[in-house]
């Protein structure tokens, strides 16, 4: 079977990974990555790099995001579903495979469709109300004709949505693989590697805007700005946002603070293995990003999550919702200072995603012969 496995970003690679290594020793599996978006950006950290180091085969695909206002990214899901048809016009793949919920995801879905080509869709069935996401993971879960979800909920909303229970699976966390296998860096290999003193009592941020109310960022980034200013305390290392509505305002305004604040520092793309370690070793995770809910849960790590672009999503214990103000995420720190440990959380499956999902491949590629 010829799986084409469509990455657009740092953010689905890493997450792809234990899947990409599974499928890819599997006897009967030829994979190629398509590599597109922000992957090809060098201002984003130029991650295709990564995945070519990682020694996967690449097939690059010319979509980049161009600009952060909604007509440039109403015009980028053109451009790319453009490209893409001339890629599927000259393809043979067997089966693709898409992740999540990006606008980039979504284009080159949308521009297989009229290629009968099946879909493959990981982390379907999630709900994330404070971003435009929530509606492109929603549609592609119902343009594709296998899932794969995260957790039982999950997948109860994916047969809601497409009125079936047929080729939905509940497999767990592919990132719950990685965590489960991979050996994270210590303190000292991280200092060597990065030059950041994890030892530091330190805050891991992560903020993107609100792209279904894009209107409120300059408030809602001035509201984190203002708190992270009173916590002097910690070091602040700060990873910079995705390509969405307003994105490049957030990382100006980042950057900005970072050159201002000795306590701060940022970082492009940490890769995989260095996110999760410098997730293990920080205090506490601040921002917006859903791995502060799926990886976060694995140590576990407190969080405090901000806003409401990821209003929807499962909140376990070590989840503290917070409202973009500059009080509120102060006082959220105080009580995660005074909180007590966390117990094991055990909601996003046992780290066998990757082995269950070659296994059902294996019975589709049969069924597909």
């Amino acid at each position: 079977m010829n799986i084409g496995v469509l990455s657009s970003s740092r953010a689905d690679y890493s997450i792809y990974l234990p899947l990409l290594k599974a499928l890819t020793s599997e006897p009967g599996f030829a994979v190629e990555v398509l590599a597109f978006g922000t992957h090809l950006s060098g201002q984003h950290g130029h991650t295709i790099d990564q995945i070519r180091a990682d020694g996967f085969l690449v097939r690059t695909v010319d979509a980049v995001p161009v600009g952060d206002t909604p007509g440039d990214i109403a015009r980028t899901m053109g451009a790319t579903m453009q490209t893409f048809a001339g890629v599927w016009a000259d393809q043979s793949y067997d089966l693709l495979l898409c992740l999540g919920d990006r606008y980039e995801m979504f284009a080159a879905v949308s521009s297989a469709i009229p290629f009968n080509l099946p879909i493959t869709h990981i982390h379907g069935g999630e709900t994330t109300l404070g971003a435009i996401d929530n509606a492109f993971r929603h549609a592609i879960t119902v343009m594709a004709t296998y899932h794969f979800t995260t957790t039982e909920t999950y997948k109860q909303r994916v047969i809601e949505l497409t009125g079936s229970d047929q080729n939905v699976y509940n497999v767990g966390a592919l990132s719950i693989d990685n965590l489960s296998h991979l050996t994270l860096l210590t303190n000292a290999q991280f200092l060597d590697r990065f030059g950041i003193d994890l030892n530091i009592p330190t805050i891991l941020i992560t903020f993107h805007p609100e792209t279904v109310s894009f209107q409120h960022t300059a408030d809602h980034v001035t509201a984190l700005l203002d708190a992270m200013q009173q916590l002097d305390t910690y070091q602040l290392v700060i990873t910079m946002p995705n390509a969405d509505t307003m994105g490049n305002y957030v990382r100006a305004r980042l950057r900005d603070f970072i050159d201002a604040h000795a306590n701060a520092v940022g970082v492009e793309s940490f890769g995989t293995i260095g996110y999760l370690s410098c997730m293990k070793a920080c205090q506490f995770m601040l921002g917006n990003t859903s791995s502060g809910f799926v990886e976060a849960s694995f140590f576990p790590k407190y969080v405090i999550n901000l806003g409401d672009r990821q209003r929807g999503r499962i909140l376990t214990p070590n989840i503290i919702d917070c409202a973009l103000d500059s009080v509120a995420i102060l006082t959220a720190v105080r009580a995660i200072e005074n909180a007590d440990p966390l117990s094991p959380i055990n909601v996003y499956g046992d780290g066998t995603a990757a082995e269950q999902t070659v296994s059902i491949l294996r019975k589709i590629r049969d069924e597909l012969r």
